[in-house]
């Protein structure tokens, strides 16, 4: 297949498709982290190139539910959540055959649609909660592959990436969004086993 990669300056999703004998592309703003084929710029220059599959990671900074609440205070973010969503809806609608879009709890689910499904880090192999949504176009729901046990703090679960309160360890940093935006490697390596079919 010609696997297209939106919005991924890793490089985890698509050299997952390339392990399986894919044409995979990453794209993005950023140029990529690691080798490999990538392309550094705006998706639309490349949307239309005829791709069968297209994974999409679009920016979540304006769409995710945990900041949302600053829309009311500043007019400027409230307007930079429209054009997130324009972004996103404007992905979903792509002539691609198969899409997956990925991205956190977000107002993609009241605005545009609900997610198809949502997975967890941990259901792939990976001692860690991230609550991810994907929204599917002619593309099975993803099979978890290792499920990793929490621990319990007051008969709560908590994986390795959260304090007892649930809260994420990652202290602030200059490139937090970065590490926390990157895609686990389980849950890339089952998007390309199960979507290769």
């Amino acid at each position: 297949m010609r696997v297209l990669v939106a919005c991924e300056y890793s490089g985890t999703v698509r050299d997952a498709f390339i392990r399986r004998g894919h044409e995979a592309m990453s794209c993005d703003l950023l140029g990529t982290d690691s080798e490999g084929p990538h392309y550094k710029g705006d998706v639309m220059d490349v949307l239309g190139d005829g791709w069968d599959l297209m994974i999409a990671h679009p920016p979540c900074t304006y769409l995710s539910v945990s900041g949302l609440h600053w829309n009311k205070r500043d007019k400027e973010r409230a307007a930079k959540t429209e054009e997130g969503l324009a972004f996103v809806q404007l992905l979903l609608d792509a002539p691609i055959g198969k899409i997956a879009l990925e991205n956190p709890v977000s107002c993609i689910s009241t605005r545009i649609r609900k997610p198809d499904q949502i997975v967890q880090p941990h259901q792939y192999g990976h001692d860690a909660s991230k609550k991810t949504c994907l929204w599917l176009k002619n593309l099975p729901k993803l099979v978890g592959t290792e499920y990793v046990e929490p621990r319990l703090v007051g008969g709560k679960p908590r994986w390795a990436n959260q304090t007892d309160s649930g809260q994420n360890k990652l202290a602030p940093s200059k490139d937090r969004w970065k590490i926390r935006s990157t895609t686990y490697r389980g849950i890339a390596e089952a998007m390309a086993e199960q979507w290769s079919n």
